[in-house]
C-alpha cells in the first residue's frame, strides 16, 4: 500500500459530489489498482452512511477483491470502529472472501464474535477457522478463554456456534 494525498483528496471530492453512478464507476476503476492509504477507511465511512444498495454493493466487491496483504492492518483499525452492525458484517465477511491472512487479528474476530449478532460471528467463525492452521497453541488458548470468560455468547443464540469455535481452535 502506498501513500496518496492527492488521490484520497480527489476520491473525497468524488464522493462529496453524491453522483452515485460516478462514485460506483471510480470504485470499480480502484479495483484495479493497488490501494493507497486511507482509501479503506474513506470506503467504509461512506458505506457506513450512505443508502444506496449499488454502491454499498460496489463497496462490499472492492473489499472482497484485496488482494493486497497490507490492508489487513487498516481493515482491522476499520473493524475496532464504532460503525454500524452491517457495516461491521460486511468488513468481517470481505476478510474471509478476499483470502488475504488475517491470522495475526484472531483475537480482534474473537472479540468481534463475541460482541456482534450471530450472522457477523459466523463471519468471524469464518475467518478464525481459516487462520487457524496458522496461529500458535497460546494463541488459540488465548481465544478460547477469551470466548468462554465471555457471558454474553454462553447464554444466547451463539451457544451452538460457540462450540463450534471452539471445536475448531481445539484441533
Amino acid at each position: 500500500m502506498f501513500k496518496s494525498e492527492k488521490k484520497l483528496k480527489d476520491l473525497t471530492a468524488l464522493l462529496d459530489r453524491k453522483n452515485n453512478t460516478v462514485i460506483a464507476e471510480a470504485i470499480n476503476l480502484l479495483r484495479k489498482e493497488e490501494p493507497f492509504e486511507g482509501v479503506i477507511g474513506l470506503l467504509v465511512s461512506f458505506y457506513d452512511k450512505t443508502d444506496n444498495i449499488y454502491i454499498k454493493k460496489t463497496i462490499e466487491e472492492f473489499m472482497n477483491d484485496l488482494k493486497d496483504q497490507s490492508v489487513c492492518a487498516e481493515i482491522i483499525a476499520e473493524i475496532r470502529r464504532q460503525w454500524d452492525p452491517r457495516t461491521i458484517s460486511m468488513l468481517v465477511a470481505s476478510c474471509w472472501q478476499s483470502g488475504l491472512n488475517y491470522s495475526d487479528y484472531a483475537v480482534d474476530f474473537a472479540k468481534v464474535y463475541i460482541k456482534e449478532d450471530y450472522v457477523t460471528a459466523i463471519e468471524c467463525l469464518t475467518v478464525i477457522e481459516e487462520s487457524v492452521n496458522d496461529l500458535s497453541l497460546v494463541r488459540r488458548n488465548e481465544i478460547v478463554k477469551l470466548i468462554n470468560e465471555s457471558t454474553l455468547v454462553q447464554a444466547n443464540e451463539k451457544r451452538e456456534l460457540t462450540l463450534e469455535l471452539i471445536s475448531i481452535l481445539d484441533k
